[in-house]
């Protein structure tokens, strides 16, 4: 980064400490991910933990409820814009990833105008090498009896380089098995806290953990309770300001006991 960029970035930095968060090592911005990541130099982060918006349209269901996925965001782009721009951002997430670091992306296959559409199709796109694929059963209800019940996700391990610092300490297979959770009805499905938490201590070696699309700030959390740095942004205001009072009353929370 240049001198002018250095300074933006660092006085952007403090406003955001300063904002809300009790610890200091976690910092999250609301702004456009490319933006945030322009100001960071190559081979910054250790490891990025992120589910992006999935695509799903202005409504979809899950059970017997239609609901808005987003209230100030809309999740609905022409499917080849959001490929290109999923491609865009992985690579820029790239970029900015330590050699041997590594990115756990929770993605889903989509069902689209009756076919199926999988992640595959922009991830063999970028510049990342795939290393597992892991199967996450959420038991999330959706019982079209137009084909069998999808109940779930995949968290796609990719990696920059063949060699990484990964070690499985959680004694983990390839199934897993965790609920979805709500966050107080702001974010109905969110990737589990406790999930979040495991595949950042598969990476015991990581001290700077990233998060391009913070959402309800799981995987902030996941890394204060850790121990790790954090960095993250949020482009929606209300899931942004929701995931700062998340974050501030789990931190309140801790420093009771």
């Amino acid at each position: 980064m240049n001198l002018k960029a250095e300074l933006n970035a660092n006085i952007k930095i403090r406003e955001e400490r300063r904002k809300a968060i009790l610890d200091p090592n976690i910092v999250i911005t609301n702004e456009d991910n490319m933006i945030l990541m322009a100001r960071y130099e190559d081979n910054y982060f250790d490891l990025t933990v992120t589910s992006p918006p999935y695509n799903l349209g202005v409504k979809h269901h899950t059970g017997n409820k239609i609901f808005n996925p987003y209230d100030d965001f809309i999740d609905d782009m022409p499917e080849s814009e959001y490929q290109k721009k999923q491609i865009e951002v992985l690579n820029e997430v790239y970029r900015v990833t330590k050699k041997g670091g590594s990115l756990m992306y929770n993605h889903k296959n989509r069902i689209k105008k009756g076919m199926q559409i999988s992640p595959y199709e922009w991830l063999f796109k970028t510049n990342w090498i795939i290393k597992q694929e892991i199967v996450w059963f959420n038991g999330s209800q959706n019982f079209d009896k137009c084909r069998f019940y999808p109940m779930t996700e995949r968290i796609y391990w990719l990696s920059k380089g063949v060699d990484t610092e990964f070690n499985n300490e959680i004694n983990q297979h390839d199934l897993i098995k965790d609920a979805a959770e709500g966050t107080n009805k702001a974010h109905k499905r969110a990737f589990p806290l406790s999930l979040a938490e495991r595949l950042i201590m598969c990476f015991p070696k990581s001290k700077t953990i990233f998060d391009p699309y913070s959402g309800s700030g799981t995987t902030s959390i996941a890394s204060h309770n850790l121990k790790k740095d954090f960095i993250g942004c949020e482009i929606s205001k209300k899931s942004y300001n929701d995931s700062i009072k998340r974050l501030k009353e789990h931190q309140q929370q801790i420093r009771m006991f």
